[in-house]
């Protein structure tokens, strides 16, 4: 696997990124994931549309259940826009998190099976076999126009940044 040249941590200790880092842009790549209840999900299923994908590395850890829900709260006021979060947990996990935790905006999908999104975005933690923590917002015409890969992956991504590069986008 190709190793990219991004630098992160993991409580302090240096991680491997493999994959190709996306910049502001680049023509967002087609990944397919899956869903909670085992159907495909891809990113040109909504094309025309404006994408926030937030990479964690687990919804089963503090921080990640939290930017879930902070992505869950800000999609009242983002309009038509359509937020993924994206993981390497079972699609089960996922479901059973959505439903415990009343996530009804974010949609959540598994990079499980073949780190698609992780390998050609460059978010995939080789040691753990997780991804690293980030944002990703795609337009309408399919451009990636804001990335954020998070530099220690127990800290939060920056929220506001994001949520007004969105904006600008609608």
């Amino acid at each position: 696997m190709q190793k990219n040249q991004g630098v992160t941590t993991f409580m302090g200790n240096p991680l491997t990124l493999l994959g190709n880092m996306v910049k502001v842009g680049d023509k967002a790549y087609d990944f397919t994931e899956l869903a909670a209840d085992l159907h495909p999900v891809k990113l040109s299923d909504y094309a025309g549309k404006v994408v926030i994908i937030s990479a964690v590395p687990s919804v089963d850890t503090g921080v990640c259940a939290a930017q879930t829900r902070r992505f869950n709260v800000e999609a009242a006021g983002l309009g038509d826009v359509v937020i993924l979060t994206i993981s390497c947990d079972l699609p089960f996990a996922l479901g059973r998190f959505c439903a415990a935790e009343g996530i009804d905006k974010v949609i959540t999908v598994s990079d499980h099976k073949d780190t698609d999104f992780g390998l050609n975005y460059g978010f995939l933690l080789e040691e753990l076999r997780l991804l690293n923590r980030g944002i990703v917002i795609v337009d309408k015409a399919g451009i990636v126009q804001y990335v954020e890969y998070v530099k220690e992956n127990t800290n939060h991504p920056d929220y506001d940044a994001a949520i007004a590069a969105a904006k600008k986008l609608i």
